[in-house]
């Protein structure tokens, strides 16, 4: 029997981020990207006390964030963006996550990031 080369956490979060973008964010097409099979993958993000769920779910608010914060774009394009059908259920799950909504974070954080802007005097 062949070994099978491991992927790294960091690996599969790349992985899922890239499945985002095509627009399939599917346990199966990241294994299908990462090489290895559904169940092996399945496996090894088991042994290290994750899953496909819970790092795509991750991998989801922390783009979702810096899209919050670095961009203009409407709340719609950003859940269409990191994998929600619509506006409301990534609302709805941004604030079971981060307790606030996504229009509060990007304000606090915008806010945040001036105050913390360096003045030219």
């Amino acid at each position: 029997m062949r070994a099978v080369r491991l992927p790294s956490l960091q690996a599969v979060r790349a992985a899922i981020v890239a499945s985002l973008r095509h627009g399939d964010a599917t346990l199966d097409s990241t294994a299908r990207a990462l090489k290895i099979s559904v169940r092996t993958l399945q496996r090894h993000l088991g042994r290290m006390g994750t899953s496909h769920s819970e790092l795509l779910a991750e991998v989801r608010l922390d783009m979702a964030c810096r899209l919050l914060v670095n961009s203009s774009q409407r709340l719609s394009d950003i859940a269409k963006s990191v994998g929600y059908t619509n506006a409301s259920s990534f609302s709805r799950t941004f604030v079971r996550l981060m307790k606030v909504q996504p229009v509060v974070y990007r304000r606090q954080q915008l806010s945040r990031k001036h105050r913390q802007a360096p003045s030219h005097r």
